[in-house]
């Protein structure tokens, strides 16, 4: 089945010049690239993407994180496209669960600054990629 998913490569990814050998990988995995653009969030949109996590003890450091400098947004389409960048990305603590040969497990420093974002089911990432591309908003 087709999917799409939203990607962030966070400040950190794009700050260490990560953004091409990740987008290298997403292609090597077969996903297309339908949307893509580098942008810096500002406070609002950083809280409508992580509103789950208000009120939460990392929420303050998590906006911080986010809204430090430019990150790279895009659309994924591909068969199992979620599941598929999640797998690729590998899991959220680099050290401990991230498994290797994924994104965070090679090239992540810590839970935080690991690199990417990828949404975690479709109703998240329609949620996501209308709030990132209002253009290709569905429904």
């Amino acid at each position: 089945m087709t999917e799409r998913t939203l990607v962030l490569i966070k400040p950190d990814g794009v700050a260490r010049r990560f953004v091409g050998e990740i987008l290298s990988r997403v292609e090597r995995k077969g996903l297309s690239i339908t949307a893509l653009e580098m942008k810096t969030a500002d406070e609002a949109l950083a809280g409508q993407h992580y509103a789950e996590h208000l009120g939460r003890p990392f929420y303050p450091g998590l906006i911080e994180f986010i809204t430090s400098g430019p990150l790279v947004a895009a659309v994924l389409e591909g068969p199992r496209a979620i599941a598929a960048f999640r797998q690729l990305a590998g899991g959220t603590d680099p050290v401990e669960k991230a498994v290797p040969g994924s994104i965070r497990a090679d090239l992540a420093l810590d839970g935080q600054q690991n690199l990417v974002h990828g949404s975690d089911s479709v109703e998240s990432a329609e949620r996501e990629i209308s709030l990132w591309f209002p253009e290709l908003a569905r429904g």
